[in-house]
């Protein structure tokens, strides 16, 4: 009724977007897990610690960004990146401030080889959340496959700086302390 009423004082043609909450990014969280990922001893501990930030950041704000999450996934699970990035599109027309439906835009996007339109959106989710490994980790990939090493290899060591127990960290060339 409410928005009946607004409708009628606002004019024709008038459309009511519903708003994203906001986001609660768990930051508090998300640093201790951060500093403890530093300090992992081994891969196993890096695993564990990288599970739990996973979850941190796809804790979506609401119910309907959850939804809209999990349909994105799992239709690019189904190779269908079409309808994937429709959902995503949703999702980030409706929480523009969500940094992982960026991330998981750019993740369609760079499946389907589009490295380009995949890196934009990458560097919005680091707009978003700096420390996300997976965006940086992405962005490096999608780097690398447009052919710019040398910035893919300066992404690289962010990530690894955060994460040195990174999956991709065997795409390091020179690693820090070796002689070029």
């Amino acid at each position: 009724m409410r928005a009946f009423l607004l409708c009628l004082l606002l004019g024709p043609g008038v459309v009511l977007a519903e708003n994203c909450p906001p986001y609660d990014q768990q930051v508090e969280k998300r640093a201790d897990l951060m500093a403890a990922l530093r300090l992992a001893p081994d891969e196993m501990t890096a695993r564990r610690i990288t599970g739990e930030l996973w979850q941190v950041w796809l804790t979506a704000p609401d119910q309907r960004a959850k939804d809209l999450l999990d349909e994105g996934m799992s239709r690019r699970e189904m190779l269908d990146f079409a309808g994937a990035i429709i959902a995503f599109d949703t999702l980030i027309t409706y929480c523009p401030a969500y940094a992982e439906g960026w991330n998981q835009r750019a993740f369609a996007r760079f499946l389907q080889g589009d490295y380009d339109g995949a890196l934009g959106d990458l560097d919005r989710a680091l707009e978003i959340s700096p420390d996300h490994i997976g965006a940086q980790s992405g962005k490096a990939l999608s780097l690398l496959g447009l052919g710019r090493n040398e910035e893919a290899q300066g992404v690289l060591r962010d990530a690894l700086a955060l994460n040195p127990w990174l999956p991709e960290r065997h795409l390091l060339e020179n690693p820090p302390g070796e002689r070029l």
